[in-house]
């Protein structure tokens, strides 16, 4: 089946897409290779999209795939492996169950939580080593944890952890914190929290197959040392989902997406929403904002082949 337009991802941008593009009564296919909705479903509060406060990231979504369903888009599970343009001007998406075709396609895959590169972090991943406090902090009920990170991901989630664990220890490699002073206040004022800044780590140590420390070194003294806890959560930023398409279009040196103002790649037709392409905000609004703008440029650009 040919399709109007076909977006990879079904995250807030996806979702967006998918909305504003069937509200067109363009024939939209969705396609998401986990679950709809992306790294927002591990979010427990929402304070900052206007219009929908003291919302939890799941709700959200599911108001957000209900109103692309009731608009006639068609949401699936497969998993992408390539995404190619021909010569006959359509464009090919490869996938693990089938192949399938579109006049135009929207990128907006997301991006994926950093590892740290240190030693004994894949190890130990799963087994006290985590990149969701949302998933996760539960395991950690009444334990001693660590957050790894200094912008406001880190400290919303060493908030967040709290409720849980006994004792949360930022610990940031700055002198200060790069997230919101809001936040920041949030943290200094909740008990719980407890601070180590110019601090770098080293190595995840583990015994019987669980965390039992993390090795750390004291930037301004050089002193290393080994700083007991129960697990490590890490939220040192994402990189970008952008394998399908870099090699086809213009990215910058990490690996985003660069567009034009419409949100349009070099490629004509092949558009980029959300946290995937190259922006100075990566927020569940933007990422919104990025998907109306791609649908309503492949409406255009659909428009202008007929």
């Amino acid at each position: 089946m040919k399709y109007d337009v076909i977006i990879i991802g079904a995250g807030p941008a996806g979702l967006s897409a998918g909305l504003y593009a069937s509200r067109a009564t363009l024939n939209t296919l969705i396609i998401e290779k986990a679950v709809v909705g992306g790294q927002i479903t591990t979010t427990t509060e929402i304070e900052n999209y206007p219009g929908a406060s003291e919302v939890t990231g799941p709700e959200l979504v599911d108001k957000m795939k209900e109103q692309c369903l009731n608009f006639g888009a068609k949401i699936i599970n497969d998993e992408v492996l390539s995404v190619e343009k021909k010569d006959d001007g359509l464009f090919y998406v490869k996938a693990n169950k089938d192949e399938y075709i579109a006049k135009s396609c929207i990128i907006a895959s997301g991006s994926s939580p950093r590892e740290l590169g240190i030693k004994g972090e894949r190890e130990y991943r799963g087994m006290g080593v985590s990149y969701c406090a949302t998933c996760d902090a539960m395991f950690f009920t009444g334990f001693e944890v660590c957050v790894v990170g200094g912008g406001d991901t880190a400290l919303k989630e060493a908030i967040y952890l709290t409720k849980f664990a006994k004792k949360v220890t930022i610990i940031h490699r700055r002198d200060e914190f790069r997230g919101g002073k809001s936040w920041e206040k949030k943290a200094r004022e909740n008990e719980k929290i407890h601070f180590l800044l110019s601090h770098e780590p080293v190595e995840i140590i583990g015994e019987n197959g669980m965390v039992t420390a993390i090795k750390l070194k004291n930037k301004k003294t050089g002193e290393i040392y080994d700083y007991k806890t129960d697990g490590v959560f890490m939220f040192v930023g994402h990189n970008p989902n952008s394998d399908l398409v870099k090699n086809m279009v213009e990215v910058d040196e990490n690996g985003y997406i660069i567009t034009d103002d419409s949100l349009q790649t070099s490629i004509k037709g092949l558009f980029v929403a959300g946290d995937v392409r190259k922006k100075s905000l990566r927020q569940v609004v933007t990422a919104a904002s990025d998907g109306a703008i791609c649908a309503t440029g492949a409406e255009e650009f659909i428009d202008e082949l007929n």
